[in-house]
């Protein structure tokens, strides 16, 4: 896979309504994983989207997720930059050039999922996130 770029959008347990509408709308291939799929064995977050990605005809990906308890859901800040693909040298490479005054929310490690993911907001208060793949 190659790398890429996109936006990532954080929803307030409606991710799965909201990818589904985008789908109409941009058509394409959806696919969804809920919490619970990760083994996440809460039962307030185990039906909310974890993950889930819109891939279109036009080449346009979008991202999803339900913001879970504890993290801060706030409209208008609830998009992030997303650069993922399985070029790890490429990827650590970008995520260390971002990480330069960066606030770092998750170190960029070895995740439940099997990849490698980190999570910071740079020098000029974009947030992004970084997914290498297992």
């Amino acid at each position: 896979m190659t790398s890429r770029l996109n936006p990532y959008l954080s929803f307030d347990g409606n991710a799965r309504e909201a990818v589904e509408f985008y789908r109409t709308v941009l058509g394409g291939e959806l696919k969804v994983n809920t919490f619970g799929e990760f083994g996440a064995p809460e039962p307030a977050i185990k039906d909310l989207v974890m993950h889930g990605q819109l891939d279109t005809e036009q080449g346009y990906t979008l991202m999803v997720s339900d913001t879970p308890p504890g993290m801060e859901y706030k409209p208008g800040t609830n998009i992030t930059v997303s650069l993922s693909g399985d070029d790890g040298d490429l990827l650590r490479g970008y995520w260390e050039a971002l990480s330069a005054g960066a606030q770092i929310s998750v170190p960029l490690e070895k995740q439940m999922w099997g990849d490698e993911f980190g999570q910071l907001t740079d020098r000029f208060g974009v947030p992004w996130m970084v997914n290498i793949g297992g």
